[in-house]
């Protein structure tokens, strides 16, 4: 402790208080991501209110949170199950829901949207939101694709409005992506940060631009491989084989987009190609959308560019 300096101690004081910050944390959005992120929330020790509009999606949602943590506890605990359960328990405890977001933000001191990407709606929520929160609230949006400072618009806590985008299954995948809008304060971004540490995650910094970094990247890798395929240079299996053993990636483009969505996959590329209809990359395919229109979405609707059981 003696070769500690004056800077580091202020450093570590610093870090300490900026993870205080946020104790309290209001989650909109019961669907696997919103679950999710509650979840890791109350794992840490925050205390959390899981907000949707339906009582039906809260408890379904509960019920998905506790089958989760009976599986991470499965590995964590497997030669204490007492401790096991009582840690279920306790995290379970830190989690409390409502259909009343307007009441609940009264008393945190961070949001975390996760509901449907459609900006309008985000933007009508935060509106809302905005009159009814303390001043200290921090609001962030999960969005994967929309533009953060166009979602913060609609409230006139723009320095204190920031992305937190994270990666399904949360409590599984590490990554958190913090961004920071023109108009984000470094407070702000700070605390986003040591939030997003404090979950146990490894964030990375981001830019308000399309799609942020990962998605940025993945979007347009997936769709390249649809337009190679549309051109006849090489069959969707062939690809999904050539990307695994040759670049070691552990799914191919195709079945990539099966998991995720193909009306996902969709309607972000189709939102950059309307603000950048000039970009190459951006441009929509033929087949995605023909797929998308016959309702074959991918593995949720157990049809995409396979077929799945």
């Amino acid at each position: 402790m003696a070769f500690i300096t004056r800077q580091n101690i202020r450093s570590l004081s610093s870090s300490a208080a900026l993870r205080a910050a946020i104790k309290h944390v209001t989650v909109i959005g019961g669907g696997l991501m919103g679950a999710g992120i509650a979840q890791v929330a109350a794992s840490t020790g925050h205390s959390v209110v899981l907000v949707d509009t339906s009582e039906d999606i809260l408890k379904k949602a509960t019920k998905g949170i506790e089958a989760s943590l009976k599986r991470v506890v499965k590995k964590k605990f497997a030669e204490k199950p007492e401790d096991g359960e009582a840690f279920v328990q306790k995290v379970l405890k830190n989690i409390s829901t409502s259909t009343d977001a307007a009441s609940v933000v009264q008393g945190t001191d961070l949001v975390v949207e996760a509901i449907v990407e459609n900006l309008k709606v985000k933007q009508d929520l935060f509106g809302a939101l905005d009159k009814a929160a303390p001043q200290h609230t921090i609001f962030t949006s999960n969005t994967s694709s929309l533009p953060i400072a166009d979602i913060a618009s609609s409230t006139a806590r723009l320095d204190r409005f920031g992305g937190l985008h994270f990666f399904n299954p949360v409590p599984m995948m590490k990554l958190v992506e913090v961004i920071k809008a023109p108009a984000t304060s470094q407070q702000t971004f700070d605390v986003l940060l040591e939030f997003s540490k404090a979950l146990g995650k490894h964030p990375v910094s981001c830019k308000d631009t399309p799609g942020f970094i990962v998605n940025r990247l993945l979007v347009p890798y997936m769709l390249e491989a649809v337009r190679l395929h549309e051109r006849g240079h090489g069959s969707k299996e062939d690809i999904d084989v050539a990307m695994k053993l040759g670049a070691g990636y552990p799914m191919g483009p195709f079945e990539l987009l099966d998991y995720v969505g193909l009306d996902t996959s969709k309607f972000i590329i189709d939102g950059w190609h309307e603000k950048d209809p000039d970009n190459p990359l951006f441009a929509p395919s033929p087949l995605l959308n023909k797929l998308v229109a016959e309702g074959k979405l991918g593995k949720k609707t157990g049809e995409g560019f396979y077929k799945h059981k």
